[in-house]
């Protein structure tokens, strides 16, 4: 059975928050980048990068891997591939705020999805945490100021759809991330970096890929893949391990955020009630998202405990089936098995024997049978005539039989029991 390592919720909020500020760094840069470059160049090269800076890292990641592996990791690549190449596409169709907006509907998409696919119940505090993320998203995005761009409804369904797509990412990250030693989280980010990035390749190339012209437009490319894509796809890796779906896509959701404070310390924007207001609510739902360690540490107990009652479960099981089912074979031939005579009691109705063997009535237990033995055996050591009389009624009706069975030996076949 896969060891589970004991869930560090702290050290999976920070990897989780590194993540949220990894990627909204990325789009201010990005926002400056595209002026120079096509957007499907961009994505392609970024994530090609990534992929090609983590196996130099470590080469042999790849090696030896299980195709469960492979193909989790191409999944989990194709659906945020997809997701990205349909946000992209739809850009051109929608204002940059109102395609923030439906990107960041995620954090709402994500627990209903856990709670129709995985029928996951979640607390009031994350419910609340999403209501205030999702707050703060508006407050960013929509009530900032719209650009005068006009609205595509189907370049909003398309960018909803990238949203659910992202959503569904997160879920079957962190169900993946369940199983222990089996989750390889070093090796999954590489292939996922690959997949999209060959998705947004066969995208880009239709046109021809054009690459950055000056020093700092590849300064600015590497570190959209290096720290945003392949530093934050493997912290996000690793991070799901300890925090659940829901508080991660919370935690996550918070890029506006980083956004507002990179956007006012680079670029000198100014800082506006929106983002006073959108901060303090984003503030809010990450702190109702950061899981308790006391609750992981009993959740972790409840785990353990039931790992041990399946464990005792399944070994109950095999000695079932590795028990002995003894039966007693009964041949047409054999003569009938000898049961005790009425009449070897003087008074049938008050003999022990006679009450036991009636249908229903209980059997004597084992302590008095033992009991019952143990005086007949020493009556019959007793010298002189009469030596069971010292002994119960049920024991001189077994005295007598005992005696006469000496006097004349019963047959091999005639048994007062059944052999067992």
């Amino acid at each position: 059975m896969a060891v589970v390592p004991a869930p560090r919720p702290l050290m999976g909020a920070v990897l989780l928050l590194f993540v949220s500020a990894a990627w909204g760094s990325a789009f201010p840069l990005m926002k400056d980048l595209i002026h120079r470059l096509a957007v499907e160049d961009l994505l392609a090269e970024r994530y090609l990068l990534a992929a090609i800076t983590l196996l130099l890292i470590r080469p042999g990641c790849l090696r030896g891997l299980p195709r469960k592996t492979w193909i989790n990791g191409a999944v989990l690549g194709v659906m945020f591939g997809v997701g990205q190449v349909g946000q992209a596409v739809a850009l051109h169709g929608l204002p940059s705020s109102l395609s923030g907006f439906a990107v960041g509907c995620g954090v709402v998409i994500t627990p209903i999805m856990a709670l129709i696919l995985f029928k996951a119940r979640m607390q009031r505090r994350i419910w609340a945490g999403v209501v205030l993320a999702l707050a703060g998203m508006t407050m960013f995005t929509l009530l900032s100021g719209m650009e005068d761009h006009e609205v595509s409804v189907l370049a909003l369904v398309v960018t909803l759809a990238a949203a659910a797509l992202y959503s569904g990412h997160t879920l079957l990250l962190a169900h993946l991330s369940k199983h222990g030693a089996e989750f390889n989280a070093y090796a999954l980010t590489v292939i996922q970096l690959f997949t999209i990035g060959l998705l947004t390749g066969g995208v880009a190339v239709r046109d021809g890929i054009s690459v950055p012209s000056s020093g700092p437009d590849w300064l600015i490319l590497t570190h959209l893949a290096v720290v945003s894509c392949a530093l934050g796809f493997l912290a996000r890796s690793y991070g799901q391990t300890h925090v659940p779906a829901v508080p991660s896509a919370i935690l996550m959701s918070s890029q506006p955020l980083w956004v507002a404070a990179i956007s006012v310390t680079w670029f000198h924007e100014k800082v506006g009630w929106s983002m006073i207001v959108g901060g303090g609510l984003m503030g809010a739902a990450m702190l109702l998202a950061l899981p308790s360690r006391t609750s992981a540490r009993e959740k972790e107990r409840m785990r353990r405990k039931r790992d041990r009652l399946a464990v005792a479960a399944r070994a109950s099981r095999a000695l079932a089936d590795l028990r002995i089912k003894r039966e007693v074979s009964l041949r047409a031939g054999d003569a009938p098995t000898a049961y005790l005579d009425k009449g070897a009691c003087v008074h049938i109705e008050s003999c022990p024997w006679h009450t036991r063997s009636l249908k229903g009535g209980g059997e004597p237990s084992l302590e008095r049978l033992i009991e019952r033995a143990t005086l007949i055996v020493r009556a019959r050591n007793l010298p002189g005539v009469g030596c069971c009389q010292s002994v119960t009624l049920l024991g001189r009706c077994l005295c007598d039989l005992m005696e006469a069975a000496e006097q004349k030996p019963a047959k091999a076949s005639q048994r007062w029991f059944r052999s067992q």
